[in-house]
C-alpha cells in the first residue's frame, strides 16, 4: 500500500506540475513573434519595365501574400489535407490526438500526426524541431494561447507565408511563382493540390525532382477534398487528368549579377535590412539591352582568346609536360587574367540600361565596371581637344605631328630623356586637330598640350570635373586612371552636348508597406552645346574612317574614340549614338599585357558594333541622327567643309593645311 501511495503521489505531483506549467505558459508564454509577425522577406530587383532581375535574400526566399491574395479554393485544399477541423478547434484537435495515440499503441510507432495548423505554425515560428515531450507540451499550450489572440484568418495567413514548400521556396506566393510562374489566384485546382501536398515532406514531393510522387500526393489532396464534398466528381476528374507545367529555375533568378550586387551595395547604407526587408527595387536597367551587353562582352572575350591561341589557362601553367621555355614565354598571356567590362547608358537621363563588370560573375565577382581603375590611353584625347576647342582652337586648327625630345630632372643628380612616339613610330608633320583625333596621333596631342600650356589645359579639364591629373605632358597620352563607370560619366560631357550627367541605377525603392522613395541623377553644364558638338563631329570621323572603324554599326550615326595604353595593357572603346552611350574596356586583371596587337580598335571596338547592331534590332525606334546646334556653322576651307562656332573660329584660308592622308592601323 505504501508503494502504491507513493506512485499515486508521484503521478499526482506530475499532473499538477504539467497543469501548473501549462497555466504558466498560457499566461506568460512569449508569442509576440507570432502576434507581430515579421518574417524575413525577399527583396526583388526589377528592370525599367518591371521584369524581374533577381530575388535577393539571406536565409529564406519569401514573398509575402496577404490573406486577400489567397484564393478560397487553396485554403480549402490546405485545410482538407492538413487540418480538417481547423475552423472548429481552439488550437488542439483532441479527437485527432486520441486517434493518433490509439494507432501508435497498435503499431508501436508513430503512424499518424495530430498537429493542427496552429501547432505547426507555433512549432515553426516559436519553437525548435526537437522531438521531446516538453516541446510538445509547449506547442500545445502556446497554440491554445495563439488561438485566443489571433483570428483564424490571421493564423492561416501566417501559416501560408511561413511554411516551406521545397526548392528554396518559403510561403505560398513564393512557391506559386517559382513552380508555376503564376500568382496564387491564377492557379488551377491541380496546381493548388500540388502545392498543398508539399508541406508534409517538401523535398520528397518536390515536383521538379520527384514528379510521380508529387502527382500522387496532389491526387491524395484532391481525393480528400472530394470526400469532404468540397469539390464534385467532375472537378475531381478534370484535376486528376491535368499535368501542370512545372518550372525548375534557380531561386535567385539573377540575370544581371553585377548590376544586382551594385544595387545592393548602393542601398545597404540607407536600408540596413535591404536583403531581408521585402523591398521592391526598380532599376534603370533594360533587360533586353543587358542580355545583349552580356553577349557582346563574351563575344569580344572569345575573339581575343581565339586569336591568341598560345594564351594559356591556369591549368596549362601547372601542366607538368609544359616546357619551362613555353611556360616563361606565356606568363603574360594567361587567359585567366583577361577580362572586360561594359557600361551602356542613356546620356541625356543618366539611366544605366546595361552594365557588366566581367565575363562571368560566378568565377570572378569583382565588378570591373565600377571598381577597376585603369589608364585611359587615347580614349582621354577627346577631352584634351575639347579643352583646346573651348580655348579657341577648332577642328581645322593645325597641330604639329612631329617628334620632340624632352629632358627633365628626377633628382639633383639624375636627368631623364623622354622621346614619345606615335603607335606606328612615324610622324607626318602638320595636320588638323580633326585628323589628329581621327587617327589618334600621340605626338600631335603632346605638341598641342605643350603649345597651349599644361597649366591652362589642366585648369580647363578641372572645370570638367577631372581630378588627379598628371602634371606633365604624359597627360596627353591618357595616364589618368578611371573606372569604366567614371569614364561613362565624363563622356556624357561630349555625348550629351556639354552637360555632364551622373549615371545611376536605382529609380525607386518601395517598402513592403507601400512607402516609396524615388531617385534621380545630377547634371551640370560644363561647356556649350556648340563646343561639344565640334567634338561629336570629330568623333564621328574616328568611327567613319579612323581608328574606330571596327565599331561602326549599320544604320545609325555613331561617334567614338579608341584607347590603348602602353604595352597593350588596356583596350578601350568609348562611343555613342544620338541617344545611348557605351563604354567598353578589356584588359588583364594584373595589368600585364593583353597580347601583342590587342588595341582599342581591334579588341574593344568590334564589341561596340556587335552590341549596337543587336540593340538596333531590338529597339528599332532608336534615334538615328545627331542634331547640329544652330550656333554651329559650316564653312568651306580649301574646298573642304569644316564646322566652327563663335568660340572656335575658322583659320585664315591661306594658313589652312591639308589633313593627313595616312590612315592608321589601330
Amino acid at each position: 500500500m505504501k508503494i502504491l501511495k507513493r506512485i499515486l503521489l508521484v503521478i499526482f505531483v506530475l499532473v499538477i506540475s504539467i497543469i501548473a506549467y501549462g497555466i504558466y505558459l498560457f499566461n506568460n508564454g512569449d508569442i509576440d513573434e507570432l502576434i507581430n509577425y515579421k518574417p524575413k522577406l525577399t527583396t526583388q530587383v526589377f528592370d525599367k519595365n518591371n521584369n524581374l532581375l533577381a530575388n535577393v535574400f539571406e536565409d529564406q526566399h519569401r514573398v509575402y501574400a496577404n490573406f486577400e491574395e489567397i484564393p478560397p479554393r487553396l485554403i480549402e485544399a490546405m485545410i482538407a489535407i492538413e487540418d480538417t477541423a481547423f475552423f472548429e478547434h481552439k488550437g488542439l484537435n483532441f479527437e485527432a490526438i486520441i486517434r493518433a495515440a490509439y494507432k501508435v499503441a497498435l503499431a508501436g510507432k508513430a503512424v499518424e500526426g495530430a498537429s493542427t495548423i496552429t501547432q505547426q505554425l507555433v512549432k515553426n515560428v516559436l519553437l525548435t524541431r526537437e522531438k521531446t515531450v516538453l516541446r510538445k507540451f509547449k506547442e500545445a499550450f502556446l497554440s491554445i494561447r495563439v488561438e485566443r489572440e489571433l483570428s483564424k484568418e490571421m493564423i492561416l495567413e501566417r501559416y501560408l507565408n511561413e511554411i516551406y514548400f521545397g526548392h528554396g521556396y518559403y510561403g505560398i506566393k513564393t512557391a506559386s511563382r517559382g513552380y508555376f510562374k503564376k500568382e496564387p489566384h491564377e492557379l488551377t485546382l491541380k496546381e493548388i493540390a500540388v502545392l498543398c501536398g508539399l508541406p508534409r515532406a517538401p523535398s520528397f514531393y518536390d515536383p521538379t525532382k520527384h514528379k510521380e510522387m508529387s502527382n500522387a500526393r496532389a491526387n491524395t489532396v484532391l481525393e480528400r477534398m472530394m470526400h469532404l464534398g468540397w469539390i464534385n466528381e467532375k472537378e475531381y476528374q478534370n484535376a486528376i487528368a491535368q499535368t501542370p507545367i512545372v518550372y525548375d529555375e534557380p531561386v535567385s533568378q539573377n540575370i544581371a549579377p553585377y548590376v544586382v550586387e551594385a544595387v545592393m551595395k548602393e542601398l545597404s547604407s540607407e536600408f540596413k535590412d535591404i536583403k531581408n526587408g521585402g523591398y521592391s527595387v526598380y532599376t534603370t536597367i533594360d533587360s533586353e539591352a543587358q542580355k545583349i551587353a552580356n553577349e557582346a562582352l563574351l563575344y569580344g572575350y572569345r575573339i581575343v582568346t581565339q586569336r591568341n591561341k598560345n594564351i594559356l589557362t591556369d591549368a596549362d601553367m601547372f601542366d607538368g609536360n609544359l616546357s619551362e621555355a613555353d611556360r616563361n614565354a606565356s606568363n603574360n598571356y594567361n587567359v585567366s587574367k583577361f577580362n572586360g567590362a561594359i557600361v551602356s547608358i542613356e546620356q541625356e537621363s543618366g539611366k544605366i540600361i546595361a552594365m557588366s563588370g566581367g565575363i562571368n560573375y560566378y568565377k570572378s565577382p569583382f565588378n570591373r565596371a565600377m571598381r577597376a581603375k585603369r589608364q585611359t590611353g587615347s580614349s582621354f584625347k577627346p577631352f584634351l581637344y575639347l579643352a583646346a576647342f573651348d580655348l579657341g582652337y577648332s577642328p581645322a586648327s593645325p597641330v604639329a605631328d612631329i617628334s620632340r625630345t624632352y629632358k627633365f630632372k628626377v633628382s639633383e643628380d639624375e636627368e631623364k630623356i623622354w622621346r614619345p612616339e606615335n603607335y606606328e613610330r612615324n610622324f607626318v608633320g602638320l595636320m588638323s586637330a580633326r585628323e589628329a583625333v581621327t587617327h589618334s596621333r600621340n605626338l600631335a596631342s603632346i605638341n598641342l598640350l605643350d603649345d597651349i600650356g599644361l597649366n591652362l589645359i589642366r585648369e580647363r579639364l578641372s572645370l570638367y570635373g577631372f581630378t588627379n591629373l598628371s602634371n606633365d605632358l604624359s597627360l596627353a597620352l591618357g595616364t589618368l586612371t578611371l573606372t569604366p563607370m567614371e569614364m561613362s560619366e565624363y563622356m556624357t560631357i561630349i555625348s550629351n552636348y556639354g552637360e555632364k550627367v551622373k549615371p545611376y541605377l536605382v529609380e525607386k525603392v518601395q517598402k513592403a508597406n507601400g512607402e516609396t522613395k524615388f531617385y534621380k541623377t545630377s547634371k551640370r553644364r560644363v561647356t556649350t552645346k556648340e563646343q561639344a558638338y565640334l567634338m561629336i563631329d570629330v568623333m564621328k570621323d574616328v568611327v567613319e574612317r579612323g581608328t574606330g572603324k571596327a565599331a561602326k554599326p549599320i544604320g545609325i550615326e555613331t561617334a567614338g574614340k579608341t584607347g590603348t595604353t602602353n604595352d597593350n595593357k588596356d583596350a578601350w572603346f568609348c562611343g555613342f549614338t544620338p541617344s545611348t552611350q557605351t563604354v567598353i574596356w578589356f584588359g588583364n586583371d594584373d595589368s600585364t599585357q593583353i597580347a601583342r596587337g590587342e588595341t582599342g580598335g581591334r579588341t574593344a571596338a568590334p564589341v561596340f558594333k556587335f552590341y549596337y547592331e543587336k540593340l538596333l534590332k531590338a529597339r528599332p525606334e532608336m534615334i538615328r541622327h545627331f542634331v547640329r546646334p544652330e550656333g554651329v556653322r559650316e564653312v568651306q576651307i580649301n574646298g573642304k567643309k569644316e564646322i566652327f562656332t563663335d568660340i572656335s573660329k575658322p583659320p585664315m584660308a591661306n594658313k589652312m593645311i591639308e589633313p593627313a592622308k595616312e590612315e592608321l592601323l589601330f
